[in-house]
């Protein structure tokens, strides 16, 4: 695999593409909970990542809203993966997507030169509003528009299935 994208090589290669951002530099997170103390000084949707496989191998990188509760046992057939959905390894992250656990983002696609991996997007991230992902280390969030983020992903070869995630019957999360 050709070396991962930086954070500073993805901000240029947005820059060259004329996709605005804004940069927030914060405290390592590791989890939606550890952001909130960062959110007030951020507008837009925040977002949780979600790296899965399907039973035969293919793999799938699900953006939602931060709080959104995702049945993942429907979310097979919504997407249309072959089989039950697991989470993919930490070496299978690093391997497809360049990033480690903890800091996978949606802008992580950029360093899947393959096109092995899956886009899709929770429908309440393309309403419009501005949407917040890490710049593929949890030291930081980008904020960019659903048009710059739509523009991004058909950019790097990763046209998004937008798709209405479905939510657990019981409250759980799947």
């Amino acid at each position: 695999m050709t070396a991962p994208v930086t954070p500073d090589q993805l901000c240029a290669y947005l820059t060259e593409k004329g996709i605005a951002f804004h940069r927030t530099d914060h405290p390592a997170v590791f989890t939606v909970a550890e952001t909130a103390p960062h959110r007030d000084e951020m507008t837009g949707h925040h977002t949780k990542n979600l790296f899965l496989k399907d039973k035969k191998g293919r793999i799938f990188l699900v953006s939602a809203e931060a709080h959104a509760r995702i049945d993942l046992k429907r979310l097979q057939e919504r997407i249309g993966a072959s089989g039950r959905l697991s989470f993919g390894s930490a070496e299978l992250l690093m391997e497809k997507l360049g990033v480690t656990p903890g800091s996978v983002t949606a802008f992580a696609v950029i360093n899947d030169r393959a096109g092995d991996v899956t886009m899709v997007l929770d429908s309440t991230l393309a309403t419009g509003e501005d949407v917040n992902f890490h710049p593929l280390v949890n030291t930081a969030t980008l904020r960019v528009s659903r048009d710059d983020l739509l523009a991004f992903f058909r950019s790097t070869g990763h046209e998004p299935l937008i798709v209405d995630l479905p939510v657990p019957p019981d409250g759980q999360n799947g």
